[in-house]
């Protein structure tokens, strides 16, 4: 079994897929997961597709090992579960390489000076 596969640990994985009883999680390639609609939130779950979405990265508590079949009984109710994306910090615009090619010049105008004194 690996080291952080333990009862407690908080551990990421990707959703693939969702049914009414619970979420299924890929951990790695060897092991999945699975958060019973129980261990989505304390309070009543209408719809888990509120939580979660499939292809989305999220954190795990571990809540029962099966090294046998290589399979994680999981909750996030008590964790902060969103795993941070730093796809979004990126804000896509139109300009796209506009101002790259705007400054060039002046960047190469500028280490041109520095290496000429």
């Amino acid at each position: 079994m690996a080291e952080e596969y333990k009862v407690g640990n908080i551990i990421k994985g990707q959703v693939t897929g969702i049914e009414k009883y619970g979420i299924f999680v890929s951990i790695d390639p060897w092991w999945d997961g699975l958060i019973h609609i129980s261990e989505v939130s304390d309070s009543f779950v209408k719809d888990i597709h509120d939580y979660v979405k499939i292809g989305e990265t999220i954190y795990c508590q571990i809540l029962d090992v099966n090294e046998e079949n290589l399979q994680l009984k999981l909750s996030i109710k008590n964790i902060n579960y969103k795993a941070f994306s730093s796809n979004s910090l990126v804000k896509e615009t139109r300009k796209g390489f506009l101002p790259l090619k705007e400054h060039l010049p002046i960047w190469i105008n500028e280490k041109l000076q520095e290496y000429q004194k």
